[in-house]
C-alpha cells in the first residue's frame, strides 16, 4: 500500500483507508436512519483486521457513527498503536429529544474529545474534524481556541474540517482565506466533483486532503439495480429512490467502458478515480467485511490526464444532475 504525505503535518497516510461509519451500525436521529443498517461486529473487526495485514494505516470515524459505536470498535481492535493514524469528528450530536443538532461550543468540543479518546484508546487524536461546521462556527475565535489548545495539551495531534457533501466551498474558502486548520475532508467521485476546483489551491497551501464517498453510498459499484432495497434502518433506504438508481444506472453504461479499458471493476474505477488525484493524500471507501477491504485494494489502476479528463466531461454533461437529485433529498 503507498503512503501519501498528509500536507504539512508529519502523518503519512495510506492511499487507501478504511471509512469507518459503516461498522458504527444501526442508530438514527429522530425517526431517521443515520447509520448503514444492522452489522456483525465481529465481522467488522476481521475486517479492521484484514486493512491492518494489507497495509492500511489511516482510519476514519466520527463519535456520531452508530453514536460511539464505531470509535469503541476501532478502540478495541487498533488501540494506541502507533503505526496507524486515527481520525475522527466532532460538531454532530443528538440533542434532548433525540434530533440531530450541531454543536461547536468549547465545552461540547473538550468533552467529546475526552469521550472519543476513552473510546478509541488512544493518548490523542490524530487528527480531529468538525463535522461539517459551517462559517459562522468557523469564525468564533472560542472554537478555533478550543483547539488550539488540544493541540498544546497534546489531546489531539491535527484539525481540519469535513466539509458539507453538496456545498463545500464556503467553509473551505473560508478555512483557506485564515489559514485555519490544517487540512479538509471533501467528496470527490465521479459523479460529485463540485470541489474539483478548489484542489489546488488546497495543495498549494499545504493541507492534507481525504477523499469520502468514493462509491457513492455504494452507487458506482454497479451492483445496485432499480429494484434494489435496503433495511429501514439504512440511511440508504432514503436516499437510493428508484430515481436516483435509475439515473446513476444509465451514467455507469459510460463508465462501464472505461472500466474494462484497464481490465478493473466500476469498484476500481472508482477508487482509481479519487486516488488519480496527487492532491489528495488518502480515500476512504467505506468498508465492513474483509471482502470489501481486498476489494478495495487490489483494483487500483492509475488513470491518465487523457482519461480523468473524460470523467470530468461526462460529470460537466449529465453527472452533475444526480447529485442534484441527492441534494434535494436534504
Amino acid at each position: 500500500m503507498n503512503l501519501r504525505k498528509f500536507g504539512q503535518t508529519s502523518l503519512e497516510v495510506s492511499e487507501i483507508g478504511f471509512g469507518a461509519w459503516a461498522i458504527g451500525g444501526p442508530a438514527k436521529a429522530g425517526s431517521l436512519p443515520i447509520g448503514w443498517g444492522r452489522t456483525d461486529d465481529a465481522c467488522s473487526v476481521r475486517a479492521l483486521h484484514r486493512a491492518l495485514d494489507l497495509g492500511i494505516n489511516f482510519y476514519d470515524t466520527a463519535d456520531f457513527y452508530g453514536l460511539g459505536h464505531s470509535e469503541t470498535l476501532l478502540g478495541k481492535t487498533l488501540g494506541n498503536r502507533p503505526d496507524v493514524v486515527v481520525a475522527t469528528k466532532v460538531g454532530q450530536k443528538l440533542d434532548e429529544n433525540g434530533q440531530l443538532t450541531l454543536d461547536y461550543s468549547p465545552e461540547h468540543v473538550a468533552q467529546a474529545c475526552e469521550a472519543s479518546l476513552r473510546r478509541l484508546r488512544r493518548e490523542a487524536i490524530d487528527f480531529y474534524q468538525l463535522h461539517t461546521a459551517k462559517v459562522t462556527h468557523l469564525r468564533r475565535a472560542e472554537l478555533i481556541g478550543a483547539l488550539e489548545k488540544l493541540q498544546q495539551t497534546g489531546k489531539i495531534r491535527y484539525w481540519g474540517v469535513s466539509l458539507n457533501t453538496f456545498v463545500p466551498e464556503p467553509e473551505a474558502e473560508f478555512c483557506l482565506e485564515n489559514r485555519l486548520g490544517q487540512g479538509f475532508q471533501l467528496v470527490l467521485n465521479l459523479i460529485n466533483q463540485r470541489v474539483k476546483p478548489l484542489l489546488n489551491l488546497m495543495q498549494q497551501q499545504q493541507y492534507g486532503l481525504i477523499a469520502r464517498m468514493p462509491l457513492q453510498f455504494g452507487l458506482l459499484t454497479g451492483k445496485f439495480n432499480t429494484d434494489s432495497k435496503f433495511d429501514e434502518s439504512d440511511h440508504r433506504s432514503f436516499r437510493l429512490t428508484p430515481q436516483v438508481l435509475g439515473a446513476t444506472l444509465r451514467a455507469l453504461a459510460h463508465l462501464e467502458r472505461l472500466a474494462a479499458k484497464y481490465d478493473t471493476s466500476l469498484t476500481g474505477l472508482a477508487l482509481s478515480f479519487a486516488v488519480s488525484h496527487p492532491q489528495v493524500a488518502t480515500v476512504i471507501p467505506g468498508m465492513r467485511t474483509p471482502e470489501q477491504v481486498e476489494e478495495n485494494t487490489s483494483c487500483l489502476v492509475r488513470l491518465p490526464p487523457s482519461d480523468l479528463e473524460q470523467c470530468y466531461d461526462l460529470y460537466d454533461e449529465e453527472y452533475y444532475k444526480i447529485v442534484d437529485l441527492f441534494k434535494a433529498q436534504g
